[in-house]
Order: C-alpha cells, then sequence, then structure tokens
C-alpha cells in the first residue's frame, strides 16, 4: 500500500498536479463546502465530540479573558465558542469553506451571540486579510495539516499577531486516521486516483517546533497526544471518518462515480471491520516577540 501511495505521488509530482497548489486548497474547500457529498453536513453530529476533547487540550491552562482572538480555519466554531466560554471579549471566525462559516454564524444567533463577541470572514489561510499586528492571540484547530504552504500559513497568523501575544495550534500528527486512511486507499479503485497527491500533510513534533522557530516565535512549546477512537462498527467507524474530514478527497472522482465508490469504501469498512481510528495530535504555541 505505501508503495502504491508514494508511485502516487511521484507521477503526480512529475506531472504537476503536486504542485498546483491551487487546485488543491480548491479540492478541500469543496469537500467542506459539501459541493461533491453531503458527509460534511454530519460534521457537529459526529464530530463534536472528537473536535471538542481537541480543543480543550489545546485551550488547557491558557488565559483568555478580556483578549481578542483570530481563530483560522474556525470550522463550525467548536474551538471560537469555547474561547468566548472561556472569557474572551470578542473572537474572529474565519475559514475558506462557506458552508462550514454559515454553520458557524448559525450556532452563534443559536447561543445568542451578536457582532460585539463574535464576527465572521471567510479567507485563505495562506493570504489573511488583516493588518499586522492586530490580535491579542491567534488560535487554529486542526487545519494546518490540509494546507501545502504551511510555513506560509504560520507566518500570516505570527504577521497579525500582536508582539507578546502566543499563537496556539493543533495540528496532525504522522499516524493520524491511520487506519482509516489505510482502509480507504485498499479499497479505492486505483485507477480513479493514480497521479492524485492527496492534500494532507502531517508532521513530527519537531517539524511544528522547528517551523514556529523559523517565523520567529520564542517560547515554543509542542505536545503529542494520541489515542483510539472506537466503534461498534465499520459502517460508524467510516460515517466518522467521512464526516470529521468531510470526505473532500472525492472531489477528485468524476462525479458519476462518486456514489459507487464511496459505497464500495463504507463496506469494506464493514467488512473488515475497522472498529478504531487513531487520533494523532500535535499541540504547539509559540509567543511573539
Amino acid at each position: 500500500m505505501k508503495f502504491m501511495a508514494n508511485f502516487s505521488n511521484a507521477i503526480a509530482w512529475v506531472t504537476g498536479n503536486a504542485r498546483d497548489t491551487a487546485a488543491m486548497k480548491q479540492r478541500t474547500k469543496m469537500g467542506y463546502d459539501g459541493a461533491v457529498t453531503d458527509d460534511v453536513t454530519h460534521y457537529d453530529e459526529l464530530g463534536l465530540e472528537h473536535y471538542t476533547k481537541i480543543s480543550n487540550a489545546l485551550l488547557e491552562g491558557k488565559k483568555v479573558q478580556g483578549k481578542v482572538l483570530l481563530d483560522v480555519g474556525c470550522g463550525t466554531g467548536i474551538l471560537s465558542f469555547l474561547l468566548i466560554e472561556k472569557g474572551a471579549v470578542k473572537v474572529i471566525c474565519g475559514d475558506l469553506s462557506e458552508y462550514m462559516l454559515n454553520q458557524c454564524k448559525k450556532k452563534a444567533g443559536l447561543l445568542g451571540y451578536g457582532p460585539d463577541r463574535i464576527d465572521f470572514r471567510q479567507l485563505d489561510a495562506e493570504s489573511l486579510p488583516f493588518d499586522s499586528n492586530r490580535f491579542d492571540a491567534v488560535t487554529s484547530g486542526m487545519v494546518l495539516g490540509l494546507v501545502p504552504n504551511q510555513r506560509k500559513v504560520v507566518s500570516e497568523m505570527v504577521r497579525v499577531l500582536k508582539p507578546g501575544g502566543v499563537l496556539s495550534i493543533s495540528t496532525h500528527g504522522q499516524e493520524h486516521y491511520y487506519e482509516a486512511s489505510e482502509m480507504a486507499f485498499r479499497a479505492i479503485p486505483k485507477g480513479l486516483v493514480l497521479g492524485y497527491r492527496i492534500e494532507f500533510w502531517p508532521r513530527k513534533e519537531k517539524e511544528i517546533s522547528h517551523m514556529f522557530s523559523e517565523v520567529g516565535l520564542i517560547d515554543v512549546i509542542t505536545q503529542r497526544l494520541i489515542w483510539k477512537e472506537s466503534f461498534a462498527d465499520g459502517g460508524k467507524a467510516y460515517d466518522f471518518f467521512a464526516s470529521t474530514s468531510a470526505a473532500w478527497w472525492y472531489t477528485k472522482l468524476p462525479t458519476d462515480k462518486i456514489p459507487s465508490v464511496a459505497q464500495k469504501i463504507r463496506l469494506a469498512f464493514v467488512r473488515k471491520p475497522v472498529s478504531e481510528i487513531t487520533t494523532d495530535v500535535i499541540l504547539a504555541y509559540g509567543r511573539k516577540p
């Protein structure tokens, strides 16, 4: 399986697909906009507990009272609303996906948060639409591993951070969703994905620490957390995997093939069965001098 994945990545590099970062970002956006499947519509239903656990770990012991924060890649607002609950005076929620941002807006309305506490901006993390030195703190939850130009994203988050402010992120470790990714790759028809470099860039803890230092952050701290998500059957494992990742990889397939391929992969999860999926998270913090 690893040989086939590496072979496909090599073809993607030779043909230029692996370097077309604009197209890669667009495919990820389409997944989270629900443009090819409805998996993302179950994001909170099946992933709320999962992402809340990660968000609580990221914010443990961190003081946000009275601060104005930017949440880059806010999704449905799971991390953003925790920031408000912990005393943030205002949170700017930014995301590339219009669908996810709209879900965040709806939840803010239901919770009674007005524009004085929370605001929204559709944005590209590689080019943040804010002045430099604007925010007291910047956060980002499980986004960095889905962007091709990671150093540029981190540089942008540091740029908009005030001196003395802290950048806090969670991102994907190298074992993240390993069992699910392996099963999906085994089951998918190889002719449909040959030469496709999937839009996923997990990192080692040392790599994230080095990246933070490279962009000028000090007092850098990292931590790796690993646990298993358990499921009653393979179908539930697949549904969790597809909804929490928005199944963005299907955007690369011919539209008429997606339903049958998704059914085939889900059936593979059931037959195995896949009963556990690894969560591998890197937490990282750094202060702007």
